[in-house]
């Protein structure tokens, strides 16, 4: 059974989000449209607001309530100290299974 390239394994995506959020705030939709523009066409918005929420709780974010022209304020995140903290050790994770994969793939040890 052949997985799309757009899934993406378990923990990964509230990493990609953090380091979207590392480069400035956002609201749920804009980190929605940025997902979509790298290649993440299948994510939806409940899947992101979902995770939002998880991220909020676990207090890795910080959260803003702007004025919106339409309808009721919009929440926008920022990455905090200990989301750049969650997402350093994000990045060394996944740099090293990066590592690793590719050298099995090249018939490393």
């Amino acid at each position: 059974m052949s997985r799309q390239p757009t899934e993406t394994p378990k923990g990964a995506l509230e990493g990609i989000v953090l380091a979207i959020l590392s480069g400035r705030p956002a609201y749920g939709y804009e980190i929605t449209a940025s997902l979509r523009d790298q290649g993440f066409a299948d994510i939806v918005e409940g899947t992101v607001y979902a995770l939002l929420v998880r991220i909020e709780r676990r207090d890795l974010v910080d959260v803003e309530k702007v004025p919106s022209g339409k309808g009721p304020p919009r929440k926008v995140y920022s990455l905090n100290a200990r989301g750049r903290e969650y997402l350093e050790e994000f990045r060394r994770t996944w740099s090293f299974l990066t590592e690793r994969l590719e050298q099995l793939h090249k018939g490393g040890k």
